[in-house]
């Protein structure tokens, strides 16, 4: 049976893509950073290290000997405080992880590092390419392109893929994240909520569709070497965003612009192509945008 690892593993997008891959009969070990008394369902084996714990993570890889790594362990939120932590984790514990697969005589054919669409910065308008020079706006963004190149540095040695996704979301994604503090409101039937830029535009997937590609994209031989836009190839405004939601849940409800919201760097269009990605894996059913509200709405979780 073939073996994945994969770090993160009790993450938002980890626990999706752990279903993809129950269906394809994986051996699936987790990485995390805490211990999980319950374990993950679908999980082989949990494994409990910290990403700086460098004598421990190069144990776990001699052990599990995996196949495929999906890296997912990352600060993912933009606004996180602690600005050390984001390079700690981001850059330095991605080339520690890298660093103990690249010494583990693994039988690897494919490692998986999940960047961001944020390294390309700061937009006026049309769709970006994975050829579109990156200008990070942020320290998050700064990280992600920081990893970015550290992995370059382990090319030769492991078969890496390269993803950047753009905004994605789905039951169980945190509701410090836009989308889930917006159904969190309607849910409550909250008269009022405070956000920033309306007019902010983002493209963006169902957390079900990005784990649908990472799992071909880990068994895609000429994926290897490549960097690829996760995406859906439409951009909604906030604006466009709410007025699904108003119509999906019968609820109106009051928008307040909060200057504290309003980053003063803010991203304002992020719209991938996914021409490449589709070139690569196939073109693959698309998840609508309301779709994907309405879940989220309907859930009982």
């Amino acid at each position: 049976m073939r073996k994945i690892l994969i770090s993160g593993a009790d993450s938002f997008t980890g626990r999706y893509l752990i279903d993809a891959l129950n269906q394809s009969g994986y051996e699936i070990h987790g990485l995390v950073r805490k211990p999980i008394p319950s374990g993950i369902a679908g999980v082989h084996r949990l494994h409990v290290t910290d990403l700086a714990d460098t004598v421990t993570l190069k144990a776990i890889m001699q052990q599990v000997q995996p196949h495929q790594v999906a890296h997912l362990a990352a600060i993912s939120f933009v606004a996180h405080g602690d600005v050390a932590s984001i390079y700690a984790t981001n850059v330095v514990g991605t080339r520690n992880l890298l660093e103990s697969l690249a010494h583990s005589n693994a039988p690897l054919d494919c490692v998986l590092l999940a960047s961001s669409a944020n390294v390309y910065g700061n937009s006026v308008g049309g769709v970006l390419e994975e050829s579109t020079l990156p200008a990070p706006a942020n320290d998050y963004a700064v990280s992600k392109l920081a990893m970015e190149y550290v992995a370059r540095l382990y090319a030769d040695r492991i078969p890496l893929v390269i993803t950047r996704p753009f905004n994605y979301t789905g039951i169980g994604q945190a509701e410090n994240f836009l989308i889930p503090k917006i159904i969190s409101h309607v849910r409550r039937r909250a008269p009022l909520i405070e956000l920033g830029n309306l007019e902010v535009a983002r493209d963006f997937s169902d957390v079900r569709k990005v784990a649908q590609i990472y799992q071909r994209l880990l068994n895609t031989p000429s994926a290897i070497g490549q960097t690829f836009n996760v995406c859906s190839g439409k951009a909604w405004t906030l604006n466009e965003v709410l007025t699904m939601v108003r119509s999906i849940s019968s609820h109106d409800f009051e928008v307040r612009v909060n200057p504290a919201f309003v980053r003063a760097n803010e991203v304002k269009t992020l719209q991938g192509s996914r021409a490449k990605l589709d070139a690569a894996i196939g073109v693959m059913p698309e998840i609508a945008l309301e779709d994907t509200l309405r879940w989220m709405l309907e859930s009982t979780a």
